[in-house]
């Protein structure tokens, strides 16, 4: 059984499976699905697209050149059948295949050594070119970090981090130009929810009151 690869894309296309496309010159093309036929139809360089094997391959991202890679070659050369042949046929394709996963492993593992470094290194320049972007502590909060740090006997910068980290993660909302918009939860298990200025102060909207007001109204009226 021959398994031919896409003519598009390099996947394999297994018998009784994908499309195959007569040309008037008589050449055939196969392909292992209809997204490669309707791209081949469209004209379309697979080197220029991502998910193909070519463009892969032209990236530097699989093997080009090695010894396994010969045994895949097509041969149209008729071999009369040997029992004995077929089957160190079949063992030494199993071994090729085991050889062929780890050389694939070990050009993985060399084309990706370094990548943390790198984005690491593309983090801090991120930061560094978008500083102001970033939450800045007051001076009176860095004076009672720093008392604090003293006390302590730690590190004022692990503090400020800290101190920053959780002004990061407040669940605070701006609402109204200087005001931020919170929620509270009453002992009895209600839920209302405030309104607070930059200023001080602060105005608390309680959702089961309104209903009493409804409530009262409507008394009021059936006197």
């Amino acid at each position: 059984m021959r398994v031919e690869n896409c003519f598009f894309c390099g996947r394999p296309a297994w018998p009784s499976k994908g499309i195959t496309f007569m040309r008037n010159d008589g050449k055939s093309f196969r392909f292992c699905r209809s997204k490669c036929h309707k791209n081949f139809k469209m004209k379309r360089n697979p080197r220029k697209l991502k998910w193909t094997k070519a463009y892969r391959k032209n990236a530097g991202k699989e093997m080009t050149v090695d010894s396994t890679l010969q045994f895949a070659a097509r041969r149209n050369v008729p071999v009369r059948y040997d029992r004995e042949l077929f089957q160190k046929t079949v063992k030494a394709m199993e071994r090729i295949s085991e050889i062929r996963a780890r050389r694939e492993r070990i050009f993985y593992k060399k084309r990706m050594a370094g990548k943390r470094a790198r984005e690491v290194a593309a983090a801090r320049k991120l930061v560094a070119g978008n500083e102001h972007l970033l939450p800045r502590l007051r001076g009176s909060e860095k004076r009672r970090l720093a008392e604090l740090a003293a006390e302590r006997g730690v590190d004022v910068e692990e503090l400020e981090r800290e101190e920053l980290a959780a002004l990061a993660g407040s669940k605070k909302t701006k609402a109204f130009g200087q005001e931020l918009r919170r929620l509270r939860v009453r002992t009895d298990g209600g839920v209302e929810e405030i309104t607070e200025s930059a200023f001080g102060g602060g105005e608390a909207i309680n959702e089961d009151d309104d209903d009493e007001d409804d409530d009262d109204e409507d008394e009021m009226d059936t006197d």
